[in-house]
């Protein structure tokens, strides 16, 4: 008797632990939410301003390449600067990401067209991250943009100056 009550007990609390006992609420399914983007995100994702690539080649042209390998995302990013005034006349960009990347990307080259080189190493990227109202885990995004503005100014000034110095 004692053996079948033991199993009797041990049935009831298996039961329990499952969830098929009668006497036993249901247990509440766990809601997911869906993870939503600001509306300038998914504006710059379907509608990317700017795409495309210029003549790394040519002197009026500054390439940046930047990469984040944490998670996989790549950014190329180019100017084309009037030589005369040193305005930026036009940026492209390609990149290989996630939305948040691409909509980075397209904010830059926005932000960056009809601004002189010292204006544009301003932007920094927790206004673009603001801008496309990015959630903590998509900064990394606006921070290769940044980057990868930097790298191609960076590319520019060294074209000019290997350009002067073999002048």
């Amino acid at each position: 008797i004692f053996q079948s009550l033991k199993k009797k007990k041990m049935l009831r609390i298996a039961k329990r632990l499952v969830g098929t006992a009668s006497f036993e609420a249901p247990i509440p399914a766990v809601r997911v939410l869906p993870r939503f983007y600001h509306e300038r995100v998914v504006d710059h994702y379907d509608n990317p301003r700017n795409v495309g690539s210029f003549d790394k080649n040519d002197p009026t042209v500054g390439t940046g390449l930047v990469g984040a390998p944490a998670c996989g995302d790549v950014m190329k990013l180019q100017i084309k600067v009037d030589e005369v005034t040193g305005k930026i006349i036009d940026a492209r960009f390609k990149t290989f990401g996630c939305g948040s990347a691409i909509a980075s990307s397209s904010v830059a080259t926005e932000w960056v067209k009809g601004k002189q080189m010292e204006e544009v190493l301003t932007i920094k990227n927790t206004e673009i991250a603001k801008h496309l109202s990015l959630p903590p885990v998509k900064l990394h995004c606006s921070m290769l943009a940044e980057d990868a503005i930097k790298a191609a100014v960076k590319d520019y000034e060294a074209k000019k100056a290997s350009a002067a110095a073999t002048a």
